[in-house]
This record gives structure tokens, sequence and C-alpha cells, in this order.
């Protein structure tokens, strides 16, 4: 289960614990700014879609688990990669780990679920996966992440949980 990608205790590679990093030199990318918006973006008489761009903004400031750099900056997520159907309730996430042996992914596809788990409405289903060709164990990951059950588990543990809300609600 994700429990057991961490160890029972919830360890991980990542320098949270003060372990070497996977990848000490990762590309980065500028961020994107805030988007532009209009009175009638918060005018909650409008009909408004969910839209790739408003999930994106959601997700972007998440930190690396690993780096103090959002998955934005890492191109960990990129907004090209979200899809959105308002009109079936659907929203697809692919995220692209920096490495294709990162064993950060599951903690990051964890947090990019627990995070829009918190901020979508509940009638939307939401995917997240590793983007198809980018991490050699990308199937065990997507089968982790797509099961409800697992995903409960892995919360229940407190060490595995702290680590997810440490991305979710870093600072700076």
């Amino acid at each position: 289960g994700i429990n057991a990608e961490y160890g029972e205790s919830g360890e991980s590679a990542g320098n949270m614990n003060g372990v070497t990093l996977q990848n000490a030199t990762p590309a980065l990318k500028q961020a994107t700014g805030p988007r532009d918006s209009s009175p009638e973006d918060w005018d909650d008489e409008i009909f408004d879609e969910v839209d790739a761009r408003e999930i994106f903004d959601l997700i972007r400031n998440i930190k690396d688990p690993e780096h103090p750099h959002s998955l934005e900056e890492l191109s960990v997520v990129q907004e090209e990669l979200i899809t959105c159907n308002d009109a079936e309730s659907y929203i697809d996430v692919k995220f692209t780990p920096t490495i294709p042996h990162c064993s950060m992914a599951t903690l990051i596809g964890l947090s990019l679920r627990v995070k829009l788990l918190h901020s979508v409405s509940n009638r939307f289903k939401v995917d997240v996966r590793v983007t198809p060709g980018t991490h050699q164990s990308e199937d065990a990951i997507n089968k982790q992440l797509g099961d409800k059950e697992r995903v409960a588990a892995a919360l229940e543990n407190p060490q595995l949980l702290n680590m997810v809300n440490q991305c979710i609600w870093a600072t700076g």
C-alpha cells in the first residue's frame, strides 16, 4: 500500500528527514503570476465552469517533499496536463516527477489528491496520475492513487499525513 512505500513509520528519502536528496539540482522554471480577475469572477450569481487554470491555481504552490520549491517551479504540475469537464463533473491531473525513479512520486500524488479533495466540490470525480512514460513505476503509483481505500489508509498514518500537510500548507 501507500504506507509500505514510505515504511510503516512514514519515513521517506526527502530532506524533511535529513536524508540525501535524490535529485540535488532539479531544473527550475519561473512560477506564473496570479490570474487576472474581474468583478464577474467574484459574482456568485454568475455560473463559472471549473477550468484547468483554476485547478492549476489550486495545486501549483504545493511544495515538493525534497526541495524548497513548488511543484510548478519544478514543472511537476503544468496547466497543460490538467483536464476539466465541468458538465461531466470530472477533473484529471497528470503530474511529472523530476526523475523517472523518484521515490517521492506517490507522496506528491497523494498531496495533490488531498489538496483537491479539500478544495473542489465533492460532485467531481478527481483522478491524479503520473504523466505516461515519466516514471518507472507509474502503473503501481497510479493504482495506489486511484484506490480510495488505500488513500484513506495512508492518511490514517500520522507521519505520512504530516508529510502531506507539510507539502500542501508550506509557505515561502
